[in-house]
C-alpha cells in the first residue's frame, strides 16, 4: 500500500508556493496510469517552470526533456495534454534513449496559475496547512481536462456527480490513486481520484549538532520536523531552517507539545536527565508509535530502569540503539542511519538489502 512519504505532499507545496511567488504560471505533471516497471507511479507529480526548471521527477530522467517541451505548449494555449510513453518491448520506442525501464505510463499536464486560480494546487496547500487529507477528483481528457472537485469545492463549475464522489471515497479508503471511466456532462471521460495524505511529523528531542543533519535529511524526504530541546543557546530557528523550533525544559513536554500528533520522535539530547524524562514523557502518551532512543544498550537499561513500571508504555514503540547497522561514525552517517529506520517504518518496510529479498517471480 502506499505512504505518506510516495508522494511527498510537503515538497510539493514548497515547490508551489516559492513559484506562485513569482507570479508566473508553471505547469503542473501528474503521473495518472503505469504499466510494468517505472520510475514512479500513479499520483506522483512535479512541477515544470516557463524556465523549464523541474521540481520533481517522475522517471529516472528520461522523460523529462520530451514534458517540458509539451509543458511550454500547455502553458502558451493554457489547455491541459496527456501524453503517453512506452518503452517496453525490444524497440528503443522512446526517441532513441534506450532507457531500458521496460515500462509505460500517462502524464497529465495541466497549467496552473492566476488564469486558473493557482488550482488545484491552492487546495494541496491548504489541506498541508491544516494538516487535513483529501482526496482530489481530477478530469483526465475532454473539455475539462485539468479541472476537478475536492471535498468543499472545485474548478469545474459543477458539482460532483455521485460517481465521482464514490471515487474519491473509494480512493481514500484505500490510500491510493484510482482511475475510473466516467460519463460527465453526457460525454465519456476518465477521472483521477488522488488521495492527499498529510506529511509524517517527527520530532527531534534535542537540538545538538548531530540533529542538524537528521532534520535537513527529513525534511529532503517530505517530513514536518519540529525541533525541541531546553538549552537556549541550542534551539535556535536559525539552526533549523524549515523546521518548528520550541526551547522549553524536558519535565514540560506533553504540556508544551502536542505529543498525539507524531508520528516518530528521536532522543537525542546527550544529556542523561533529559532523556529519562523525555522517555517518560512518550512513555505515557499513546503517540508517537516511533520511539527512538540514540545510545549504547547500556544506557537504554539504565533509562527503562528508572523509568520503572513506565517503561511499559514503550513495548513495540521503542527503538534503542536507534537507526539502521551501516556502520555510521558521523554525525551525518548517524542522521541516514536514523531516518533511514524511520523511513522504512513508514512505508511498513524491514530495511532489507534488496539483494538479500528473493527475486519476484518472471512474468
Amino acid at each position: 500500500m502506499p505512504h505518506r512519504l510516495d508522494a511527498p505532499l510537503a515538497l510539493l507545496v514548497r515547490d508551489y508556493l516559492e513559484l506562485r511567488a513569482r507570479g508566473q504560471a508553471f505547469v503542473l505533471a501528474t503521473v495518472i496510469t503505469t504499466a510494468g516497471s517505472t520510475y514512479r507511479k500513479a499520483g506522483t507529480q512535479m512541477l515544470i517552470t516557463a524556465e523549464a526548471e523541474l521540481r520533481g521527477l517522475l522517471s529516472g530522467g528520461c522523460l523529462e526533456v520530451d514534458l517540458v517541451e509539451h509543458a511550454r505548449t500547455v502553458l502558451a494555449q493554457g489547455h491541459a495534454r496527456l501524453v503517453a510513453y512506452d518503452m517496453r518491448g525490444p524497440d528503443d520506442v522512446l526517441f532513441g534513449l534506450g532507457s531500458g525501464c521496460e515500462g509505460a505510463m500517462e502524464i497529465l499536464l495541466q497549467r496552473v496559475g492566476s488564469a486558473e486560480d493557482w488550482q488545484p494546487l491552492a487546495r494541496v496547500a491548504e489541506c498541508f496547512a491544516r494538516g487535513n487529507a483529501e482526496v482530489l477528483a481530477l478530469v483526465i481528457d475532454g473539455t475539462a481536462a485539468g479541472r476537478g472537485w475536492w471535498s468543499d469545492g472545485d474548478s469545474v463549475g459543477a458539482p460532483a456527480p455521485d460517481t465521482v464522489t464514490e471515487l474519491r471515497r473509494q480512493a481514500g479508503a484505500a490510500h491510493a490513486a484510482m482511475v475510473a471511466d466516467l460519463t460527465l456532462a453526457g460525454q465519456s471521460a476518465r477521472v483521477l481520484a488522488l488521495p492527499l495524505q498529510p506529511p509524517p511529523a517527527l520530532l527531534l528531542l534535542g537540538a545538538g549538532p548531530d540533529a542538524v543533519p537528521l532534520a535537513r535529511f527529513a525534511l529532503q524526504l517530505g517530513f514536518r520536523v519540529t525541533v525541541c530541546d531546553h538549552r537556549p543557546a541550542l534551539a535556535q530557528a536559525g539552526r533549523f531552517a524549515g523546521c518548528a523550533v520550541h526551547c522549553c525544559e524536558p519535565a514540560q513536554l506533553a504540556t508544551q507539545l502536542p505529543l498525539a500528533t507524531f508520528d516518530a520522535a528521536v532522543i537525542m539530547s546527550h544529556h542523561l536527565p533529559s532523556d529519562r524524562l523525555y522517555l517518560e514523557a512518550l512513555a505515557r502518551a499513546p503517540q508517537p508509535g516511533y520511539v527512538g532512543l540514540l545510545g549504547p544498550a547500556a544506557r537504554r537499561e539504565r533509562l527503562l530502569a528508572e523509568l520503572g513500571d513506565d517503561a511499559a508504555g514503550l513495548a513495540g514503540r521503542l527503538r534503542a540503539p536507534v537507526g539502521l547497522d551501516i556502520g555510521a561514525r558521523t554525525p551525518e552517517a548517524i542522521a541516514l542511519a536514523i531516518i533511514a529506520e524511520i523511513h522504512a517504518w513508514i512505508a511498513g518496510r524491514g530495511g532489507r538489502p534488496f539483494s538479500a529479498m528473493p527475486d519476484p517471480p518472471l512474468p
